[in-house]
């Protein structure tokens, strides 16, 4: 069989079930199982999605449902296969180690629905509501790495750049031995406001791939970031093979924000939002601030050389931060050209102009070229791309 490219999105919320039970509960009410299925198919064109909140037992119940109605069937090798997408079994914890260190978030994959409920029971036993999303299991970090692998599971510390919650953000003062079993990292998610270059500053970070997700709270945020994978056919165990790079199976690009756009890329008052100077809000004075992934990581940062081969990471800008493009437009942009990977990457500019304001078309084309100019986020908020149409 011959080695094809998937988009892969391995981040994406429930935000609540069938019946309307609040599984992740800052998300949006419309992102149901059956919604990220219909919508990463169908308009933005996901070809693998990993559903973080699978340990919910309604929810595996929803999709061993699906399986029995025939909407979907099993993979021998792992994951679920749907029309027009195959679906990962998956979930994020929150973990905090014996010291105390943490809280960092940290996603698990696991091959099978059989697997995910073993989970599912195992995390019952510790933690307080296994129905919600990302909450905190009372179990030794490295306790719960063994119990992954021990299942033939994936282990992923998520967004690990981020202030809050997360391996660098949080978790370790320097380095991720102070809290985690190295030999047990399957995967590094990079999160939205780091990439390729900015994480390679820190050497022990090089033996690890790196994976960039959406994370996804809506279903317009789906495959803001994604990566394109190498592979056989779209399985659990293809997957594992791409992130080890057998025989041809590899990561062949990252797509993610421009570092910019992250809501936590530069230092700002934790007060009012305002910019930041000698540790300082320009603004309204406070010292109490929100220190941004590019601050953090040159705490962090042990090299400068580049010596690890990876691949491309392309900063891609979706389509809702593209400056006059309404959800009419973009309504409208999907009806004729199909998916948001379609209209992102690969409609021409003749095609673009018959439908769009030439403004929106520069945007667009702009964006495939890394050319937009960008005023980068920080505090919680995200950056802007600059409308060079609009008069200061």
């Amino acid at each position: 069989m011959m080695l094809q490219q998937y988009v892969v999105d391995l981040h994406i919320h429930i935000g609540r079930t069938r019946s309307g039970a609040a599984v992740k509960i800052s998300a949006a009410p419309s992102l149901t199982l059956a919604n990220i299925i219909r919508g990463a198919a169908s308009t933005k064109g996901i070809d693998i999605i990993g559903v973080i909140d699978c340990h919910v037992p309604e929810v595996l119940d929803e999709i061993e449902e699906s399986i029995h109605n025939g909407e979907a069937y099993l993979l021998e090798e792992g994951g679920i296969q749907y029309t027009g997408v195959t679906l990962f079994l998956g979930t994020e914890i929150e973990l905090l180690d014996d010291q105390g260190q943490g809280p960092i978030h940290v996603l698990v994959f696991l091959p099978t629905i059989e697997k995910m409920r073993i989970f599912s029971d195992w995390l019952a036993m510790r933690m307080k509501n296994r129905t919600l999303s990302s909450q905190r299991i009372y179990e030794r970090t490295k306790g719960v790495q063994m119990k992954v692998r021990e299942l033939d599971g994936l282990f992923i510390p998520a967004h690990v750049f981020t202030p809050f919650k997360s391996l660098y953000g949080k978790g370790v003062k320097f380095s991720l031995t102070e809290i985690l079993d190295p030999d047990l990292i399957d995967a590094i998610e990079l999160g939205l406001s780091s990439d390729t270059s900015m994480a390679d500053q820190i050497e022990e970070l090089h033996r690890y791939p790196y994976v960039s997700n959406s994370d996804a709270h809506s279903l317009e945020k789906m495959a803001r970031e994604y990566q394109m994978i190498r592979m056989k056919c779209p399985t659990f165990s293809e997957f594992r093979l791409a992130l080890k790079q057998e025989d041809g199976r590899a990561i062949i690009a990252n797509f993610g924000l421009n570092p910019l756009l992250g809501k936590y890329h530069q230092t700002n008052c934790a007060v009012c939002g305002g910019e930041v100077d000698e540790q300082k809000c320009q603004d309204c004075g406070s010292t109490k601030l929100v220190k941004g992934v590019a601050d953090r990581l040159q705490e962090l940062a042990t090299t400068s050389e580049k010596v690890v081969e990876r691949p491309p990471y392309i900063h891609q800008i979706p389509l809702e931060f593209i400056p006059k493009l309404g959800k009419k437009t973009l309504q409208k942009l999907r009806a004729l050209f199909g998916t948001d990977m379609n209209i992102i990457h690969h409609v021409s500019e003749e095609d673009l102009r018959s439908v769009v304001q030439p403004s929106i078309v520069r945007a667009i084309l702009a964006a495939r070229e890394g050319k937009l100019l960008i005023k980068a986020g920080g505090g919680g908020t995200y950056g802007k791309v600059a409308d060079k149409d609009k008069k200061e």
